[in-house]
């Protein structure tokens, strides 16, 4: 995998004088290893009980997320495009963790930097059912990306937007919980995507921390008194963890950290900034079995004068918002489909339906799970599924791998 001598001497430098000699050994080690893979079901459409992963371990922190033997060609699985399952890395399966520890009753929840949608869909999975969403990401193209997953998840109530984190501050919208999975130098990623090590510098190091607490300053003035705050980051200095909760206690008011329980063998280490001994939670790669993640809980104690107020495109004062996607469920009659017919149907291209099927519009789907639209004109079904979701490739396994089967 990487050699030592590939890292930044920099990063070498202060990563080494921040993990201490033996945790930097066991990283530099671990980088020598294949990530592990995993995946996290979706308890709408692949609950747990009714369906069982192919080889799969569980992941202890997630009660839905489980670890792959291998890492398989995800794109010819139907299961993957319905939404039945996410593919995340373990690390950020923590969140659902932690919200479950503290989220007993329904909230409206807010995540500020969601792109690509893995800590979304696992935060709305994790809250109880009458909850809302707000998964918001401020690239054009990467909100598109998430409206895409927000959709296939398919959870109702939530909406994507694609917004600045200033934009919700000037609304005075108000959240019971905002996730702030904020851009970081990706220290984190080193293994799972080499090319973030060539991006890496000092500079950026010190640009991010900068950005990272305009953002939470944003944030908590979204943030209801009572409500919690997760931020967590891919990178593993102090510079943009530690250091950054610490500014956010003296400077933030109301601001506290909260402990999450884990267990000793999920091998998730503490605080490594001198004299800060704050509840935080940091996944190393070789350490824990994950890429690199550091992630705290906050709650806003106090009492705020702004009042809370519902989200609505129509509302003039939302002008810096697009609103991109609304989850919805639609009845309409289903078609199951074979697997090479559930492909082509991934690949955009018209299907002959059974000569009984109604005309109009119908849901097809594979192992008895949606897979999304057709109008059916008789002689044919045309596609409907969204041109900028289809698959590419015209290659096409002739047998099905299947990932997920029913128990």
């Amino acid at each position: 995998m990487l050699e030592t001598m590939q890292l930044p001497i920099e990063y070498i430098r202060y990563t080494r004088e921040t993990m201490g000699e033996e945790l930097f050994s066991r990283y530099l080690h671990g980088l020598d290893n294949e990530p592990p893979v995993s995946i996290r079901l979706n308890p709408l459409k692949a609950h747990r009980g009714g369906w069982k992963v192919e080889g799969g371990e569980r992941v202890p922190w997630c009660s839905e997320g489980y670890y792959l033997a291998t890492r398989p060609t995800f794109t010819f699985d139907p299961l993957l495009h319905a939404g039945c399952y996410y593919v995340q890395e373990a690390a950020s399966m923590f969140i659902s963790h932690a919200l479950r520890q503290y989220v007993d009753k329904p909230v409206s929840m807010l995540d500020l930097c969601a792109a690509p949608g893995g800590k979304s869909t696992a935060a709305i999975s994790a809250v109880p059912a009458g909850s809302t969403l707000v998964a918001n990401e401020p690239v054009r193209q990467r909100a598109s990306i998430l409206s895409e997953n927000i959709q296939k998840w398919g959870y109702p109530e939530c909406t994507v937007t694609n917004a600045y984190p200033r934009d919700f501050r000037k609304s005075r919208l108000m959240f019971d919980v905002i996730i702030c999975d904020v851009p970081c130098s990706g220290e984190g990623m080193f293994r799972k995507d080499p090319k973030t090590i060539g991006e890496w510098s000092q500079q950026n190091v010190e640009k991010c921390w900068r950005l990272q607490r305009d953002i939470v300053a944003d944030a908590w003035a979204c943030l209801k008194p009572g409500g919690l705050l997760v931020y967590s980051t891919c990178t593993l200095n102090t510079r943009e963890n530690e250091e950054n909760v610490s500014w956010m206690l003296s400077e933030l008011d109301g601001c506290e950290v909260l402990p999450v329980h884990t267990e000793p063998e999920w091998n998730i280490t503490g605080s490594l900034l001198p004299g800060f001994n704050e509840p935080v939670y940091r996944f190393i790669p070789g350490i824990s079995r994950s890429e690199g993640l550091f992630m705290c809980v906050l709650r806003k104690v106090g009492v705020s004068s702004l009042q809370a107020r519902t989200l609505k495109a129509s509302n003039p004062d939302f002008e810096g918002f697009k609103v991109e996607a609304h989850c919805k469920h639609v009845k309409s009659p289903v078609v199951p489909l074979s697997y090479q017919q559930a492909m082509a149907y991934l690949r955009g291209e018209a299907l002959t339906l059974p000569p009984d099927t109604p005309r109009g519009p119908v849901e097809v789907s594979f192992m008895d799970r949606p897979l999304g639209p057709v109008k059916n004109i008789g002689a044919r079904a045309n596609n409907l599924y969204p041109k900028e979701w289809r698959i590419k490739t015209t290659h096409i396994p002739n047998e099905y791998e299947a990932i997920l089967k029913p128990a």
